[in-house]
């Protein structure tokens, strides 16, 4: 019997290559990248990885190890948190808030002592004083709690500085951001990311949580290289990132699931924006630094230091990362976009491999 592992490993190459060939004799440029990812994969540190680069009418995607496709649906994790911010943008232009709005106004137990001074727009720049994670994040998960129960703990948590005074990176803000646009629309917040984003966007592989895939339709984490906040380490499985909980709880800072060429249409619609979702405006508002004064820019949702995406990009990049191993930037001066999945934890393949390609290619291709 021919092993499984192996098959999947052929096909892949097999569709890969098919990629290759079907792409713009410019590809040579992405040489130095491929070999990286299929040395990884050689070596048996790297499962599964797609890549996808975009740049004026050049298009090219490839799939690496046990990838079925290019099109291999990935667990993103953070690179979920601004299509979260695009979501809530979405009803600002449709004039259900404003980033100015106290986060009190819409969730009104959320308004003892400092949280009162809580706006929109801190839940959106990392500047609310809300935690990354909630103090008891792991006991959360062990049990399985609903998502509920995380946003209780973030109603409650104590915030670790005056909002607005400092910047610390925060998931729960973006939890809260998510529960204000529930209460606006009356709608679960991950269909009405899924019907009034992601569809009209043509994001049709991409929901937050699993929607209408199966775990054994997406690419596996390597958790047992993650950290053990999210999972790594023994007798996890009920829980950690490949977990049916897990996958189907749809955290609004790092639950969405996704394709490169799904990932690609929403990045490029800020490097291109053109009103068919997000008003222009709205859409280059997200990539202004909300932080001035601050010690870490930031636009809403968006990473806009190029440094965290390597040596190469221009200034003028943007883009997020994810824990999982994932990586999306849009370089304007480039007009160039990468989308990078991959399966190995960013703690261990952030240095070694994210960083290394996302150099190879932002260095192959000139500025325009």
């Amino acid at each position: 019997m021919i092993d499984r592992r192996r098959a999947l490993k052929s096909l892949a190459m097999l569709l890969g290559a098919a990629a290759w060939r079907g792409c713009n004799s410019t590809d040579a440029r992405l040489e130095a990248a491929e070999r990286r990812i299929q040395d990884f994969v050689d070596r048996g540190e790297l499962r599964a990885a797609t890549l996808s680069v975009r740049q004026s009418g050049f298009e090219y995607s490839r799939a690496f190890g046990e990838a079925r496709s290019p099109n291999e649906v990935f667990l993103l994790a953070s690179i979920t948190k601004p299509m979260v911010a695009a979501g809530i943008m979405l009803l600002k232009d449709r004039g259900e808030l404003s980033l100015t709005d106290s986060v009190s106004r819409f969730i009104p137990e959320f308004s003892e002592g400092l949280r009162s001074r809580v706006i929109i727009r801190h839940l959106l720049s990392h500047t609310s004083g809300l935690p990354d994670q909630l103090p008891n994040n792991v006991e959360l998960r062990k049990r399985q709690a609903p998502l509920e129960e995380f946003l209780e703990g973030a109603l409650r948590t104590p915030l670790l500085y005056e909002p607005g005074t400092d910047v610390q990176y925060q998931s729960m803000g973006f939890l809260l951001a998510s529960e204000i646009a529930r209460r606006i629309t009356g709608t679960p917040f991950r269909h009405f990311l899924r019907s009034e984003f992601f569809e009209p966007m043509g994001m049709n592989d991409t929901y937050l949580g699993l929607g209408r895939f199966q775990i054994s339709d997406t690419a596996q984490c390597q958790v047992e290289e993650a950290p053990a906040l999210y999972g790594g380490g023994a007798d996890t499985r009920d829980w950690d990132w490949n977990s049916p909980y897990w996958r189907n709880l749809g955290v609004p800072w790092g639950g969405a699931h996704s394709t490169g060429n799904d990932v690609q249409t929403f990045i490029r619609h800020f490097l291109e924006p053109d009103g068919s979702v997000l008003r222009p405006e709205t859409a280059r508002s997200m990539l202004e630094n909300q932080n001035a004064g601050l010690p870490t820019p930031w636009g809403i949702g968006f990473r806009i230091e190029s440094s965290w995406f390597g040596t190469e990009c221009s200034p003028k990049t943007f883009g997020h990362t994810g824990s999982t191993g994932t990586i999306a930037w849009a370089d304007p001066e480039r007009d160039l976009s990468l989308v990078f999945l991959t399966t190995l934890p960013a703690a261990r393949s952030r240095e070694s491999l994210i960083l290394p390609v996302s150099d190879e290619v932002a260095g192959s291709f000139p500025l325009v």
